[in-house]
């Protein structure tokens, strides 16, 4: 039974890992399309 648990730990920590990795090294592409909200005087009080 103690082998057991030792695999199932191993694998998720191989699996947390590899996630960990693929997140690190994915190169996002940027948004391609640009924002622009104008926002009124009155919300920003002096």
């Amino acid at each position: 039974m103690r082998r057991l648990t030792v695999f199932f730990l191993f694998v998720i920590l191989l699996a947390l890992g590899g996630g960990f990795v693929f997140l690190a090294t994915w190169e996002i592409p940027a948004p391609s399309q640009s924002v622009e909200k104008a926002l009124p005087n009155d919300r920003f009080p002096r």
